[in-house]
């Protein structure tokens, strides 16, 4: 067995005639935003729009190559989302056969495009309402069935075949080593890949490392320098959000201190995708635009002039959840504001609150969650405006009438059962 990087290069080798190298693009709003050259690997632009079809078909290959001659394995892999599209794919590609189990919770739109990159190839499994269920499953199956499961991190194949992400970075800037790179994080295997192989090649270029705030696994792992598992972790992310960081992964980046973790703020990362989408025209999914949200935490003078890329890990953005993408923004940006108001049960009282409101501040949602009341009715309202400034001059307002009202926006369990 060669070297690691000796490894991924065969593993690009074997991509090169369903993947060409995805583009490596400067990217001239964020430069002169942060005084850096900013580039933007984009793996969003894969044919599964994420790097995730990297690992796959390089598992798939090398256990194709070791049943030479024999009859052909059947495949499994368990996956709501990318992974599963990647194997389809791949399984397309070299006429084998895969069964892939995907939660019954699984949207539609992500069922859909798996069956059509895969064909007549891969049979889809809608398997128990979360992921361990369906991985459960899968696992029974290959049990009973003999098939190879594929795993979506925790395996060398899968590292080498993500990895091969680095080796087209050296390429692209024509083997001047990038001074750092921001990447996401979920399982591991694009960070222990793209970490291992640039301890080789490069190894002053500095990593940093992005994981979502509701789902940290790496950063717990390294700070209790165990193989954590999360109790509870929040899916919004979902290319990221992993409650244990993979085995083999953990083993490669045991090393890299805490610190070097970052996490992001669900309710931010939404006000980036937004804002890529209306400035950049980028389409990405929540753990796609991690690396890029990162650069908002990283002190000016740490990039001043550098080379940083950032890893574009994925575009498959369900359309249906802009609603709720845009809500969250709007919150992170404080132009949207909910709120409990007791409102006096009197003739004119309701006028009187109206009167209060700013020319640019918009009643979004008003609803009496109690309507008995002889006192006094309790609404909820959620109010939007063009300025943070303009919510103090209303509750200033409020204050002086006497109206009486709780703030409940960054109240995330009371404000996720009655939003």
């Amino acid at each position: 067995m060669g070297s690691f990087v000796e490894q991924v290069k065969q593993a690009k080798d074997n991509l090169a005639p369903v993947l060409p190298a995805t583009p490596l693009q400067r990217n001239v709003h964020l430069s002169q935003q942060y005084g850096a050259e900013i580039y933007l690997k984009r793996e969003d632009l894969t044919p599964v729009r994420s790097y995730k079809l990297r690992g796959a078909f390089n598992f798939i290959s090398k256990a194709l190559a070791a049943h030479m001659g024999k009859t052909k394995p059947h495949f499994v892999c368990a996956s709501a989302g990318n992974h599963a599209q990647g194997f389809a794919f791949s399984c397309a590609h070299f006429g084998v056969h895969g069964t892939i189990f995907m939660p019954v919770t699984t949207p539609r739109q992500k069922i859909d495009k798996t069956k059509i990159f895969g064909g007549e190839f891969v049979e889809v499994k809608l398997t128990g309402d979360i992921f361990d269920q369906c991985y459960a499953a899968a696992q029974q199956f290959c049990a009973e069935q003999g098939a190879h499961l594929v795993p979506p991190f925790d395996h060398a194949d899968i590292v080498e075949g993500q990895a091969t992400i680095g080796l087209e970075i050296m390429e692209q800037l024509e083997d001047n080593a990038p001074d750092m790179i921001i990447l996401p994080v979920g399982g591991g295997g694009l960070s222990a890949g793209l970490l291992q192989l640039f301890r080789e090649i490069a190894p002053d270029t500095e990593f940093v490392f992005v994981e979502p705030a509701g789902a940290p696994s790496l950063k717990r792992s390294l700070e209790t320098q165990t193989q954590l598992k999360l109790d509870k972790i929040d899916n919004f992310v979902d290319g990221a959000a992993v409650a244990q960081i993979g085995e083999l992964n953990f083993d490669i980046l045991k090393d890299v201190p805490s610190e070097h973790v970052h996490l992001v703020p669900e309710n931010r990362l939404c006000a980036t995708i937004s804002s890529l989408l209306n400035i950049e025209g980028l389409v990405l999914e929540p753990a796609g635009a991690l690396s890029i949200d990162m650069l908002e935490d990283l002190p000016a003078e740490r990039i001043a002039g550098k080379n940083i890329v950032c890893i574009v890990s994925g575009g498959n953005f369900d359309f249906e959840r802009l609603p709720e993408v845009k809500e969250k923004a709007m919150s992170y940006r404080g132009l949207k504001k909910y709120f409990i108001l007791r409102l006096p049960q009197r003739p004119g009282a309701l006028k009187d609150f109206l009167n209060m409101l700013g020319p640019d501040d918009d009643i979004a949602r008003f609803e009496y969650l109690k309507k008995s009341a002889r006192n006094f009715g309790t609404v909820l309202l959620g109010i939007e405006t063009n300025d943070p400034a303009n919510f103090q001059a209303l509750f200033d307002k409020m204050a002086a009438a006497g109206f009486s009202y709780q703030d409940i926006t960054e109240n995330d369990l009371l404000s996720s059962l009655i939003v």
